[in-house]
């Protein structure tokens, strides 16, 4: 073992919440099935729950690539109405691709938000609303792709996490 990233965060509840949560979510690849690509991310999110400016962002982007690695992937590099890549700021829950703010507004009731740390234009600072934000989007993509079809829920572990996250 070359470094022990649980006993890193024992003394973080919200850290090892996020370490729990990933253990769990990945209960759901397919046992003996290489992932290399995911293995590297969970690598450097695990590098960085020592700094909670950083790691509930690069959390949200692990459960896009876990989502992504179970074949669920969301498409966010251009609008699914205009194929325009400029103002995206929704998600559509049913085909999971991205939404212009123009051709969203109609239907922004239904959409689900689009944090703009996820996007090529995103800026610098990453707020405590836009990692909820993030959660709630890749939250809903997890649920409803790939643990309601298995009979399943969100973790726990999860739950606590955005408990600790909020406060």
């Amino acid at each position: 073992m070359r470094r022990a990233f649980a006993a890193e965060t024992l003394d973080d509840a919200a850290a090892l919440a996020a370490l729990s949560t990933i253990t769990t979510l990945t209960h759901l690849l397919p046992e003996r099935d290489p992932h290399p690509n995911l293995y590297e991310i969970t690598l450097f999110v695990l590098g960085f729950l020592h700094d909670s400016t950083v790691w509930p962002a690069l959390l949200v982007r692990w459960e896009l690539a876990l989502l992504d690695e179970l074949g669920f992937g969301l498409d966010l590099s251009q609008c699914a109405a205009t194929g325009s890549n400029d103002q995206l700021i929704y998600v559509s829950p049913k085909s999971g691709r991205a939404v212009s703010a123009s051709a969203g507004e109609p239907y922004r009731e239904k959409l689900l938000v689009l944090p703009q740390f996820l996007t090529k234009q995103r800026s610098g600072h990453v707020t405590g609303a836009d990692v909820r934000t993030g959660f709630a989007l890749t939250g809903h993509f997890l649920e409803t792709r790939v643990l309601l079809p298995r009979g399943q829920s969100l973790p726990q572990s999860r739950a606590r996490l955005l408990a600790h996250l909020l406060t």
